[in-house]
């Protein structure tokens, strides 16, 4: 049977938690590539809210092996405190079924005070909207040769010289620079130290893990975090997370080769949310825009933050399809739109006075696209509680087609509710 990978093809925020907990039911390792806790994966189960940051969704299920991966920069308190949550809610977690790459690199407190001294000091137009979590300073200092891993934080002596080397250079960073107190050695790691020694057992070698699952031809599930548009190299740079969020890292952010991707499944809402600044060519700063915000509970999961809403940008959906060889597509939130009235999908651009159909290359001229707009029929009914595809409103088949059309990939799944009920799942990834 497949290896899937579930990925984002917008600006994050899709419903990838739901999505990766529904194809976990017949996965036998669901595995984290990249990402921080910047990225909060929901889930309703038997109706309540489960969000979790940095483990793998599949958690949820009985059986699974869960990985974090090397590509993945992890805060050892929200992980941690992330474990102590699923305990309370019976699921305890063991090493058994949770490893953690010694590869990992390690989110610590300078690198949260850096994100947001720096974010502070930018000025409005230069902000871009970093959740504050660190994730960006962490992914800096692994390209640098500079960063704690998980190997380091399990091994006192190693962190103690680390850190020393990383506080040096980051506080006089914080001091003259920034013009912030510089952080003590000894506190980090009075901090740091009783967290590793909680992570030490679930740290292993899992690059090894994950070639061996491949070769034994197990089922494996790889999650993304974030969304295609939010890509350091291909997104609307600089307003991007600090990783590689396409499918193509799944490999580098686990350690097995692209012959291990088998199919990706590419996630979309039914319209376009974005979190924080940065181009957004089909935003609605209107009545509309409201409503989808307030019937789609767009508030961001990790930090609150309402969510910019607008219609669905297939130019934008296409370009994420071609980034991530997309196999398939799962749609969500169909059933925010009802009532909506008529729904409009942006087909192109006009740039410049010219029609274009692909998304630019530089972000100051997708900020400058106006969108052109193709109008297709809304529909009344509350479509949550319908249990099968042919009940669905004929609106609806005329919507998720022309999606189809734009992209040239199937849709393979229509989320039409929170819950994992609410899911019509039209064809499988690990059909054989």
């Amino acid at each position: 049977m497949p290896n899937v990978v579930v990925v984002g093809a917008q600006w994050g925020d899709e419903g990838k938690g739901k999505i990766v907990d529904i194809y976990s039911r017949q996965a036998e390792v669901v595995v984290r590539f990249q990402g921080g806790n910047n990225a909060g994966h929901t889930l309703v189960v038997e109706g309540e809210k489960i969000i979790l940051h940095h483990i793998p969704s599949g958690i949820l299920h009985e059986g699974k092996l869960c990985v974090i991966g090397n590509g993945v920069v992890a805060d050892p308190g929200i992980l941690l405190d992330e474990l102590s949550r699923l305990a309370e809610r019976g699921r305890n977690v063991t090493p058994d079924v949770l490893m953690i790459s010694e590869n990992t690199h390690v989110i610590t407190p300078v690198h949260k005070k850096l994100d947001m001294a720096r974010e502070a000091k930018a000025s409005p137009e230069k902000k871009i909207g970093t959740t504050g979590r660190g994730i960006g300073p962490c992914y800096e200092d692994k390209a640098s040769r500079r960063g704690i891993r998980m190997a380091d934080l399990i091994d006192p002596e190693k962190l103690r010289e680390r850190m020393k080397i990383l506080l040096e250079e980051k506080n006089a960073l914080l001091t003259c620079y920034y013009d912030e107190e510089p952080l003590d050695l000894e506190e980090v790691l009075a901090e740091l130290n009783p967290q590793g020694a909680k992570l030490a057992p679930f740290v292993t070698n899992t690059t090894v893990k994950m070639q061996q699952w491949v070769e034994d031809g197990r089922n494996i599930l790889f999650e993304g975090a974030q969304g295609a548009l939010l890509d350091i190299d291909h997104g609307t740079y600089p307003f991007v997370t600090s990783s590689n969020t396409v499918s193509g890292n799944a490999g580098p952010g686990t350690g097995v080769g692209p012959g291990a991707l088998e199919n990706i499944i590419g996630i979309t809402k039914a319209y376009a949310t974005r979190v924080g600044a940065g181009p957004f060519p089909t935003e609605l700063d209107c009545e509309t825009g409201d409503r989808l915000r307030n019937q789609g509970a767009e508030f961001g999961s990790t930090t609150g933050r309402p969510r910019r809403c607008g219609w669905l940008d297939l130019v934008a959906l296409k370009h994420a399809a071609h980034l991530n060889g997309l196999t398939g597509l799962a749609v969500t939130k169909i059933d925010v739109l009802g009532g909506v009235g008529e729904i409009k999908v942006c087909v192109a651009y006009e740039l410049d006075g010219k029609r274009i159909e692909h998304l630019p290359g530089q972000t100051d001229q997708i900020a400058n696209v106006k969108p052109i707009y193709e109008t297709l029929p809304g529909w009344e009914a509350d479509i949550s509680k319908m249990t099968e595809l042919d009940q669905l409103p004929a609106e609806v088949h005329t919507l998720l087609a022309r999606i189809e059309k734009a992209i040239g990939k199937p849709v393979v799944l229509a989320s039409i509710g929170p819950g994992r009920e609410q899911t019509l799942e039209i064809s499988s990834p690990y059909a054989t």
